[in-house]
């Protein structure tokens, strides 16, 4: 039952990914980008990794693709790129695409060497969040001053085009 639910996730979860390449809605697309994060929760489960698949759901699947839809439903997708900023994004995803594949290929390379340690670590929640409140408390607070700052940033960006 295991590997038919494996198979079966795993399938759902390519194929919601080859449809939010293919579809040319954008609405589509993040509804395809949320089934294929739900399917990752449930191969985290099949992994037993029960903390890591809820948190999967319910951030990924619930928050961000809410952030993602309001997106799509603020700005004018129809009025495309400008003919001088294409060649600037062309050239940006290129080092960007240089970057993920160098990035693969040294995953690729780490998962076929041996760990250094064998020790498996089993870590709850409750590990979790006394190291995050602890040892990086510094790098957490800094991350939500940045979410912030993200955030009124396009507070500002809807409000001056509101103006205009």
């Amino acid at each position: 039952m295991g590997y038919f639910l494996f198979f079966l996730l795993a399938a759902l979860t390519v194929g919601a990914v080859l449809g939010m390449i293919i579809s040319k809605n954008q609405a589509y697309n993040a509804i395809f980008l949320i089934l294929a994060f739900a399917c990752m929760g449930g191969l985290f489960a099949l992994l037993e990794a029960p903390f890591i698949a809820v948190i999967q759901i319910i951030i990924y699947a619930g928050a961000i693709m809410v952030l993602f839809i309001f997106v799509v439903m603020m700005i004018n997708v129809r009025s495309g790129i400008p003919a001088e900023k294409k060649k600037w994004t062309i050239y940006l995803s290129l080092v960007i695409a240089v970057v993920l594949i160098i990035e693969l290929i040294l995953s690729i390379k780490g998962a076929f060497t041996l760990p250094v340690s064998t020790a498996i670590i089993k870590a709850g929640p409750t590990d979790l969040g006394r190291l995050l409140f602890t040892k990086y408390l510094y790098h957490f607070e800094i991350t939500s001053i940045l979410i912030i700052a993200a955030l009124v940033g396009a507070i500002v960006l809807v409000k001056k085009k509101e103006k205009e």
